[in-house]
């Protein structure tokens, strides 16, 4: 059960056609039951989905959402980027998810001016005072592009001392990897909230590449059950909303701040696993 002070939040991403839009629709009404504290809305490589974040922000603060629009800052200017955070000040919206981001395929090395997550929060900190709360991501596991673990740390403190008000993990299955990076980060003196990320399980194929990209690990022993499964999704999805469950149940039990939950646009499994562990959010 998540307990007072704790925090429950969602991840969504822009749809890209009609169908998905409403399949979004449908899984937000599903998903504003659990009261979620906020919900987070993804924004692709290099803003390639940038007028799909802000129509998506749109459609989920109809809904009911206190919503926070990720936003990365390669591949864009100062100007743009100063363009789209007024956008999300005259939305309404209090808070957003500040992050580097990647370049999309194609885009060659224009990385923009600013290169750097730290870069992108002092800006937003520049440009807008207080208005905005803001997230940053964190890496139990490590950043894949990371020389090594203490230089990730490094940079995540530096992340924090621009302007940082909380974090957002990627996800992991290993708690201890979680609790030993918030010990790390306390002793480097930084206090804010870090929030465990939270991926469901339902497909093993795209898990696994999702893994590869971000550098999540899968532990042998949940690599060898699901691929015992094969093709039987509906083994994948118990199995799987067990695995984090658990997980998720340790996390909150051990002190984790709260839960944020990458949803992927699909209610069923999140919504399980909510259910499971009676989760209540503390607004």
């Amino acid at each position: 059960m998540i307990r007072e002070k704790q925090v429950l939040s969602l991840e969504f991403f822009p749809p890209r056609d009609i169908a998905a839009q409403e399949k979004l629709v449908r899984s937000a009404k599903q998903l504003l039951a659990l009261e979620p504290a906020y919900v987070s809305v993804t924004f692709g490589a290099g803003g390639s989905t940038r007028s799909g974040t802000v129509d998506a922000v749109r459609l989920l603060q109809n809904l009911g959402f206190d919503v926070a629009p990720h936003l990365s800052c390669i591949g864009s200017s100062r100007a743009v980027l100063g363009e789209i955070l007024d956008t999300y000040r005259d939305m309404g919206v209090r808070r957003v998810v500040a992050l580097r981001g990647d370049l999309p395929s194609g885009m060659g090395g224009d990385a923009g001016e600013l290169h750097y997550a730290g870069d992108l929060v002092a800006f937003i900190r520049e440009h807008c005072g207080d208005w905005f709360t803001i997230e940053v991501a964190a890496y139990p596991e490590v950043h894949p592009q990371a020389s090594g673990a203490a230089s990730d740390l490094a940079r995540f403190a530096a992340k924090v001392k621009a302007g940082a008000d909380g974090a957002i993990t990627q996800y992991f299955f290993n708690a201890d990897a979680y609790f030993d990076f918030v010990d790390r980060a306390r002793a480097a003196g930084v206090t804010v909230p870090i929030v465990p990320g939270i991926m469901p399980i339902t497909n093993y194929t795209q898990l696994s590449r999702f893994s590869a990209m971000c550098g999540a690990e899968i532990p042998r022993w949940i690599r060898s059950r699901l691929a015992d499964f094969g093709d039987d999704r509906a083994s994948i999805k118990s199995f799987g909303k067990d695995v984090v469950t658990r997980l998720s149940q340790d996390l909150l039990d051990r002190g984790a701040p709260g839960l944020h939950f990458y949803t992927l646009n699909n209610a069923e499994v999140a919504m399980a696993i909510c259910t499971a562990l009676r989760l209540k959010t503390a607004r």
